[in-house]
């Protein structure tokens, strides 16, 4: 997105907005005024797009400035495949569908878990963080609590025993 031509109108608007014997002066201020114009334009996108943002969560909206010109860069969400979804109902409750797993008997099952807020938006952060979707993250969080230790393998233990000279 070019800004210079939403300046340079501000420009003109200021110029004939003088009186004919001061235009000397509205160009100077004019000239003067460009950068505070550019950076007040610059801020004003930057709050579009970080509302935007706030909408499109997880996704994002950034402003980038290459050299004069603004860019917008968006961010989508990464998406999975309805079975493999959490929703959250109005209620605030976390609908969850299995992963799939290797066992091709086991079909996914839908769950209703109840978490606290602050415990939600910990584990939303945490996939996030993983680059996992909630539900995911929370499939293998549980699988993972679940599913017994590996056996510790022999000689990795950082005990030692013996006599030290």
């Amino acid at each position: 997105m070019q800004i210079a031509t939403h300046v340079e109108e501000l420009q003109r608007q200021l110029a004939a907005a003088a009186p004919p014997d001061d235009s000397e002066v509205a160009a100077r201020l004019a000239a003067a005024l460009e950068p505070a114009v550019r950076l007040a334009i610059l801020e004003a996108l930057s709050e579009a797009a970080g509302e935007i943002t706030r909408e499109l969560a997880p996704g994002s909206v950034d402003v980038r400035l290459r050299g004069r010109d603004v860019e917008f860069v968006v961010a989508r969400p990464q998406t999975e495949p309805a079975t493999a979804g959490a929703v959250t109902t109005p209620s605030g409750q976390v609908v969850l569908a299995a992963a799939a797993s290797d066992d091709p008997d086991d079909a996914p099952a839908r769950t209703t878990l109840r978490l606290p807020d602050s415990l939600k938006a910990r584990a939303e952060a945490a996939a996030t963080a993983d680059g996992l979707s909630l539900n995911t993250w929370l499939v293998r969080a549980v699988a993972a609590a679940v599913e017994p230790a590996p056996p510790a393998a022999r000689g990795s233990s950082s005990a030692y025993t013996g006599w030290v000279r």
